[in-house]
């Protein structure tokens, strides 16, 4: 994951005075001036927009986030918002909101806790319980149940190992057991699938596919397909996709967002906000080679007015 490449840097004239002004300007007399809102706040770092929003607050009492809530509506409104929150801060509210009300959107909690590094999730979990004084451990025991909170509650450890280091002799063992978990038994034995999944580094895993492929003649995703089901399958299948691709994996995520009738755009802000800063420039590189257009021509066909202008900006 050398080659990580982000769509937003720090704004190198960054100028907090001038952008809190053109933002007030931007939201007074008739109408909003949605397009001076974009031309800031996508070409600002979150760590500049966080200045910007504690500025406008000492400049004019206000607080940024109400004042655009007044003017902004939809998916718009969604993203700016999200933009203006730390991306950590972000992520817990949105593992929050998974949590919330009836069922579980575990979609989300696959998405965010498979996809995060170690230090990612100890920030997670401090995060929550700083945002909604609750326990995100507790509350992922309690929605969800067997082995996805098995295996949730294993990614919370933040246990991976994050070398770069690969044991051969490991991942032949690992791939056997992975074998004899699966395929060649009745029933699947869940928790080795889990605890390989969960605690080995990413070249480690992408040896042991190679190892378990080898053995059994199947590619490690269709063992998956045809062995388990339900969400399980679909965290499993995740933490496949990460350790061989993060980028194709997010590229995937919206493609599947934007696919059928209606777009999903809860999961394109997500991804598309969250992603911006660490490695959105290599998912548009992965999604043109898998899906033969543009990320940005998929948004373009896809969403509509200020909501599209500033994912567009986004992506630049």
């Amino acid at each position: 994951m050398g080659n990580c490449q982000p769509t937003v840097v720090p704004y190198e004239d960054f100028d907090v005075v001038a952008d809190i002004k053109a933002i007030r300007k931007a939201c007074k007399g008739l109408g909003t001036d949605e397009q001076a809102i974009i031309d800031i706040l996508a070409n600002r770092s979150a760590a500049q927009r966080l200045e910007i929003k504690q500025a406008y607050f000492d400049k004019y009492d206000d607080e940024l986030v109400e004042v655009l809530k007044s003017e902004l509506t939809g998916s718009f409104e969604n993203a700016i918002i999200a933009m203006l929150d730390p991306p950590h801060v972000f992520a817990v509210k949105e593992l929050r909101k998974a949590m919330k009300g009836a069922g579980t959107d575990e979609d989300i909690l696959v998405e965010i806790l498979c996809t995060s590094t170690n230090a990612e999730i100890a920030t997670y979990k401090e995060t929550y319980t700083h945002v909604h004084d609750r326990d995100l451990e507790a509350d992922i025991e309690a929605d969800t149940s067997g082995d996805v909170r098995r295996l949730l509650t294993l990614l919370l450890e933040g246990n991976r190992d994050e070398s770069y280091e690969v044991d051969e002799a490991l991942a032949e063992q690992d791939a056997v057991s992975l074998f004899e978990a699966g395929e060649d038994c009745f029933g699947t034995d869940e928790s080795t699938f889990s605890f390989i999944l969960a605690t080995r580094n990413y070249l480690q895993l992408q040896v042991t596919f190679k190892a378990y492929e080898a053995i059994s003649g199947t590619e490690i995703l269709d063992a998956i397909d045809k062995e388990i089901s339900g969400t399980l399958k679909d965290c499993y299948t995740a933490l496949v996709r990460c350790a061989k691709n993060p980028q194709l994996y997010f590229a995937r995520k919206l493609n599947a967002a934007m696919k059928g009738a209606g777009t999903d755009e809860d999961t394109l802000i997500r991804n598309i906000v969250c992603r911006s800063e660490i490695d959105l420039e290599t998912i548009k590189d992965m999604y043109l080679e898998k899906y033969d257009v543009s990320l940005k021509d998929a948004i373009s066909s896809e969403c509509g007015g200020d909501f599209k202008r500033l994912l567009l900006a986004i992506l630049h």
